[in-house]
C-alpha cells in the first residue's frame, strides 16, 4: 500500500481506498469478503467518522439497480465486515442518523496522501518537495473504489482523479527543479499531445526539451501552442511562457521551472478571533461541500443575514478551516455592496484582480468584460479552487464571477437572500439568526477571560440580553469592557440599556451597529425606507400583512412587496406562521429613523394601524359574544379585517393580542381618550375566556387614566370586575359602587343593572352570599322592566345560583330552568354553558350526582366550543366531585388533573393548591 509513515497513529493497520477497498494489520491483508461488501466499507469510507444513513449507502452500493432485498443484505454485510474487522482498531456503529465506520484518519490512504501532498507545498526544498509527492502518489493502486462502479463511485473517483493530477502536476515542476528533465519528457509529450491547449505542460515539456539540448523540438511546441490559443480562443500565450520561449530563443540559461508556474493565489483575509458556536451552519456548510463533490455541478453557499449578524466571521472560519480541500487557490473579494461609500466593486474590476493573482499578464487580459469571465473560467477549470465572495448586493455583481467548473466552490454573504443566485444557480441559501444565549456567553468568556465573566455574572446576562445576541452588538460591548478592564460590566449593562443603539456607536463605520445598518437602509428605495421606519414605530412585536398595509397605508398587494422587499434585505423575519418581525435592535433603529418621517406622516400611520386592530377586534368580540350590548366606535379610517366565525376570531385574538394591547400609549394621544377604554372594551370577553386577567385589569387602568376626569360608568364597572378576578375586593367593589352612582346620575339602566349583576358576582367572591343575591335580584328586575332577555336571561341564572348557594334547591331550580327556557328563545351559547353549569352544582348538591355529570358534561362541550378556559377550568373542577361522590375516581382524577393545568397556566394559585389537595384525597399528586 506504499507509504508507511503516518504521523502517529497505529501504524500496524493500513487502509486503502485508492485502488481495491483494502485492509492491512501488520502488513496481512484482512480478508474482507466478495466485491459486493468490500464496496460497503468503501461506501463508509469515503465519509470515514461521519454517519451515512441507510439509504445513502444503498444508493452508493447498487446505485440505481437496486434489488428488492437490498436493506436486508447490507445488514449482513455489515454484520460481516464487523467480525472481519474485529482484531482492529476499526469498527462499524449504528447511530440514529447512520452507519459510521470510526478509523484513525492517520491510516488511510487518502487521508495520508492529502497530508504528504500538502507537506510537500509547504516546503521551498525541491527535493523534499519531490520527495513527499512521490510517496504520496506511491500510495494509488489503481482505481479507487474499484469494486464499485455505481454513479457515485464514479464522481468519487473523478474528484480524487482530480487530486492525483494537481499532485503529479507538482511532481513535475518539483522533478525539473531537481533536473530530472530526462525521464519527463515521454509523458509530458503524451499529456501536451492529449491536451494541446494547457500552457503549464506545454511550458514544462518545453523547459525539458531544452534543457536536453532539443532547442528546435521546444521551439515547435511552443508555435504549435501558439497557434491552437489563436485559432480556438483569439489569445496569445501567457506572459511566463512568452517569456520561456524568449530565453529558449535566445539560448539564455533557464534556471528553475518555478518561472513557468502557475501562481497560487491565497487571498484569504484573516478570519475575526475569536469564532464560537454557529455547529449547525458549519455542519450545513459540511454537507452541502460534501454533496458537491459527488454532483458535476459548482457548489455555491450563500450566507445572508442582516448587517452585523456574523456572516463574513462565518465564511472566513470555514474558508481557513478547509483550505486544503483547495490546494489550487483561495480567491477573496470585496464586493462592497453595502459600505460607508454606497460605491459597489464592480465584476470588472474583480475579474481583473482574480486574472492578476493567477498570473495573467495585464498585457493579455482582454478588454471585454464578457471575455475577462470566459478567461477566468478558462484558467480555473479542473481546479480546486475556492473564491469567497463578501459582501454582495444582488445577483447581478456575483453571476460573472462564478467559474463553470465543478472542481471550484464558491461561497456568497450579503444582507439580500439574493433569489436569483439560488433559482437560477443551484446556491444553497444559509440564513444566519442572532447567536443562542450560550453562545454569546462563550464570546463574551472569549473576549474578557473567564474570571471577569464568572464574577460579574448578572451583569453578563444583562450584557447579552440587550444586545440580543447580536454578534456585532456583542463584539462591540465585549471591546468597550476590554479597553476598560476596571469599569465593572455592570455599568456597560446601565450605558446599554440608558442609550440603547447610542451606545453600539463606536465611531467606527465598520464597527458601529447603526453605522452597518444604515447601510442597509440607505441601499432601499425611499418608499422601502419608509415602510422601514413604520414598522419601527408600529405597535406590538411583529405584525401581520394586513395590520401593516394598514399602518403604510398601501395596498394589501403592494404592502405585501414592501415587506418582501426588506425580508430579502434582512431586515425583515418572517415565522412560520407568516407573521412579520424585527430584531430589537434593528427595531430600534428603524424607530430612529421614523424621526426624519414628518409629524402628519407618522400620525396617520399610527392612527389608521389603531383603527384596524380597534374595529377588527371589535367584530371578533361580536363572535365570541353576539348578545353582547355593542358600544358606539369611531369611524375606522382604514377597513377591518373581520374574522369568518368563532374559531378564526380566537384564532385572531391569541396571535394578535399583544398587539391590539400596545396601541394603547398611542390611542392615548389628544382626541382619541374613548379609543383606550373602546380597546379594552373589545378584548373583555376574550380575555374572561382565556383568563388574561392582569393583562385586563392593566388595559382597565390605562382606560381609567384616559378618560379622566369624567370617565364613564362601564369603566368603573369592567375596572371593578377585573380587581374581584384578582382577589382585590376593596378596590372591585369601590369601583362597582362608582360606576353603579355613575350610572343613576345618568340615567342609564341598562348600565346599572349590569353592573348590579357583577356586584352580585363580586360580593359572592367576598363570601356574603346574601349581598350577592340582593344585587342579582336589582339586576333581575331592572332587566325586566327593561324587556331585556339576554340581561334577564343572566340574572335568572344568577338568583339561582346563589339560591342555591343559600339552600334553597327548589328556588334555585326553578330560576335555572326558567333561564334555560328563555335561552332557547334567544340562543346564547355563553348563557346555556353557564345554566347548566348551575344546574350541574344545584343537582350534585342535591345529591344527584349522576344529572349533576350530565349538567356539567353539557356545560363542559360548550366551553370548549367556545375557547372559554377558564369555564373549562372551572366546569372541570366542579365536574369532579359527582364523579368522585358517583365513585369514578379515574374520572375525577382526570378532570382534576386537567383542571390544575388550565389553573396553573391562569396564575390562579389558590385553585391550584386546592385542587392539589382534593387529587391527594384521591391517592394522587
Amino acid at each position: 500500500m506504499g507509504d508507511n509513515s503516518g504521523h502517529g497513529g497505529s501504524r500496524d493497520v493500513l487502509v486503502g481506498v485508492l485502488g481495491e477497498v483494502e485492509v492491512r494489520l501488520n502488513g496481512v491483508p484482512v480478508p474482507l469478503g466478495h466485491a459486493r461488501q468490500r464496496s460497503v466499507l468503501g461506501a463508509l469510507l469515503v465519509d470515514r467518522n461521519r454517519p451515512v444513513p441507510a439509504d445513502t449507502l444503498v444508493d452508493r452500493v447498487w446505485g440505481g439497480r437496486t434489488p428488492g432485498r437490498a436493506r436486508a443484505a447490507l445488514r449482513t454485510y455489515l454484520s460481516n465486515l464487523r467480525r472481519a474487522l474485529a482484531p482492529t482498531p476499526i469498527t462499524i456503529t449504528r447511530r440514529d442518523t447512520g452507519y459510521v465506520v470510526t478509523v484513525d484518519p492517520d491510516t488511510v490512504d487518502v487521508d495520508r496522501f492529502a497530508r504528504l501532498h500538502a507537506r510537500a507545498r509547504d516546503t521551498d526544498d525541491p527535493e523534499q518537495a519531490l520527495a513527499l509527492v512521490e510517496r504520496a502518489l506511491a500510495l494509488w493502486r489503481g482505481e479507487p473504489l474499484a469494486e464499485s462502479d455505481t454513479p457515485w463511485a464514479r464522481s468519487v473517483r473523478e474528484r480524487l482523479r482530480l487530486d492525483r493530477a494537481a499532485a503529479e502536476a507538482d511532481r513535475v515542476d518539483w522533478a525539473l527543479a531537481c533536473g530530472r528533465h530526462r525521464d519527463l519528457i515521454p509523458a509530458l509529450t503524451a499529456r501536451a499531445a492529449e491536451d494541446p491547449l494547457d500552457e503549464r505542460v506545454t511550458a514544462r515539456l518545453m523547459l525539458a526539451l531544452y534543457r536536453e539540448g532539443r532547442q528546435a523540438d521546444a521551439l515547435e511546441h511552443y508555435r504549435r501552442l501558439r497557434t491552437s490559443l489563436a485559432r480556438e480562443l483569439g489569445v496569445d500565450p501567457g506572459a511566463e511562457l512568452q517569456r520561456l520561449h524568449q530565453r529558449i530563443l535566445t539560448t539564455e540559461p533557464v534556471a528553475a521551472p518555478g518561472d513557468t508556474r502557475t501562481p497560487v493565489p491565497r487571498q484569504l483575509p484573516a478570519a475575526p478571533a475569536p469564532f464560537v458556536g454557529r455547529l449547525d451552519e458549519l455542519d450545513r456548510l459540511d454537507t452541502a461541500l460534501k454533496v458537491a463533490d459527488h454532483a458535476a455541478t459548482v457548489l455555491i453557499s450563500a450566507i445572508g443575514g442582516a448587517g452585523g449578524i456574523g456572516k463574513t466571521w462565518l465564511a472566513l472560519h470555514w474558508a481557513h478551516a478547509h483550505r486544503d480541500r483547495f490546494p489550487d487557490g483561495q480567491l477573496f473579494a470585496d464586493l462592497n455592496g453595502f459600505g460607508p461609500t454606497g460605491d459597489r466593486v464592480t465584476p470588472a474590476a474583480v475579474l481583473r484582480n482574480f486574472l492578476d493573482a493567477l498570473g495573467v499578464d495585464p498585457r493579455r487580459r482582454p478588454a471585454d468584460p464578457d471575455a475577462q469571465a470566459a478567461l477566468f473560467r478558462s484558467l480555473v477549470a479542473g481546479r480546486r479552487v475556492l473564491l469567497v465572495l463578501d459582501n454582495a448586493a444582488d445577483t447581478d455583481q456575483v453571476t460573472p464571477l462564478l467559474p463553470g467548473s465543478e472542481t471550484c466552490t464558491v461561497l456568497v454573504t450579503s444582507r439580500n437572500h439574493l433569489p436569483g443566485l439560488i433559482s437560477g444557480h443551484g446556491a444553497h441559501h444559509l440564513a444566519l439568526d442572532v447567536l443562542p444565549i450560550a453562545d454569546a456567553r462563550a464570546l463574551l468568556t472569549a473576549r474578557l477571560g473567564v474570571d471577569r465573566v464568572e464574577s460579574e455574572a448578572k451583569a453578563v446576562d444583562d450584557l447579552i440580553k440587550l444586545s440580543g445576541g447580536f454578534p456585532l452588538a456583542l463584539s462591540v460591548v465585549a471591546a468597550h469592557a476590554h479597553t476598560r478592564p476596571r469599569l465593572p460590566l455592570a455599568v456597560l449593562a446601565a450605558e446599554l440599556r440608558d442609550l440603547g443603539l447610542d451606545a453600539l456607536d463606536t465611531g467606527d463605520p465598520t464597527a458601529s451597529l447603526p453605522a452597518v445598518l444604515s447601510w442597509s437602509v440607505r441601499a432601499l428605495p425611499d418608499d422601502r425606507r419608509e415602510v422601514f421606519a413604520l414598522l419601527g414605530i408600529a405597535p406590538g412585536a411583529d405584525t401581520d400583512l394586513f395590520a401593516a398595509a394598514a399602518l403604510t397605508g398601501l395596498p394589501v398587494p403592494d404592502t405585501r412587496r414592501a415587506l418582501l422587499a426588506l425580508e430579502d434585505a434582512s431586515l425583515l423575519h418572517r415565522d412560520a406562521q407568516g407573521r412579520y418581525g424585527m430584531h430589537e435592535l434593528i427595531r430600534a433603529y428603524a424607530a430612529d429613523t421614523a424621526r426624519d418621517l414628518p409629524d402628519p406622516t407618522r400620525h396617520a400611520a399610527l392612527t389608521r394601524v389603531v383603527d384596524f386592530y380597534l374595529h377588527t377586534a371589535a367584530a371578533a368580540d361580536r363572535l365570541l359574544e353576539p348578545d353582547r350590548q355593542p358600544v358606539a366606535l369611531p369611524p375606522p379610517s382604514v377597513p377591518a379585517r373581520p374574522p369568518a366565525d368563532l374559531p378564526e376570531a380566537m384564532a385572531w385574538l391569541d396571535a394578535e393580542h399583544a398587539n391590539v394591547l400596545a396601541p394603547q400609549p398611542v390611542a392615548a394621544a389628544p382626541g382619541r381618550r374613548d379609543v383606550v377604554w373602546q380597546l379594552a372594551w373589545t378584548l373583555y370577553t376574550f380575555h374572561y375566556r382565556r383568563g388574561h386577567t392582569h393583562e385586563n385589569l392593566a388595559l382597565w387602568q390605562a382606560a381609567l387614566a384616559a378618560s379622566l376626569p369624567d370617565p364613564p360608568a362601564l369603566v368603573h364597572r369592567h375596572l371593578g370586575v377585573s380587581h374581584a378576578y384578582l382577589g382585590h375586593h376593596d378596590r372591585a367593589t369601590d369601583h362597582l359602587h362608582r360606576a353603579l352612582a355613575v350610572a343613576e346620575r345618568q340615567g342609564d339602566p341598562t348600565e346599572q343593572a349590569n353592573t348590579h349583576r357583577q356586584l352580585a358576582w363580586t360580593w359572592e367572591r367576598r363570601g356574603d352570599d346574601r349581598r350577592a343575591m340582593a344585587h342579582a335580584r336589582a339586576a333581575l328586575d331592572l332587566y325586566r322592566a327593561l324587556d331585556q332577555t339576554v340581561g334577564e336571561v343572566r340574572a335568572l341564572n344568577q338568583v339561582g345560583w346563589y339560591a342555591v348557594r343559600l339552600g334553597d334547591y327548589d328556588t334555585a331550580r326553578e330560576h335555572c330552568l326558567a333561564a334555560l327556557t328563555a335561552n332557547r328563545r334567544h340562543h346564547s351559547t355563553a348563557s346555556e354553558a353557564d345554566i347548566h353549569h348551575s344546574l350541574g352544582w344545584i343537582e350534585h348538591h342535591a345529591g344527584r350526582h349522576r344529572q349533576a355529570v350530565g349538567h356539567y358534561e353539557r356545560a363542559l362541550a360548550l366551553f370548549r366550543d367556545l375557547g372559554d378556559a377558564v369555564g373549562v377550568a372551572g366546569t372541570l373542577d366542579h365536574l369532579a366531585e359527582p364523579h368522585a361522590a358517583l365513585g369514578h375516581t379515574d374520572r375525577a382524577r382526570a378532570a382534576w388533573q386537567e383542571a390544575l393545568e388550565l389553573y396553573r397556566d391562569q396564575g390562579r394559585a389558590a385553585d391550584v393548591d386546592r385542587v392539589r389537595r382534593r387529587l391527594g384525597d384521591l391517592g394522587t399528586t
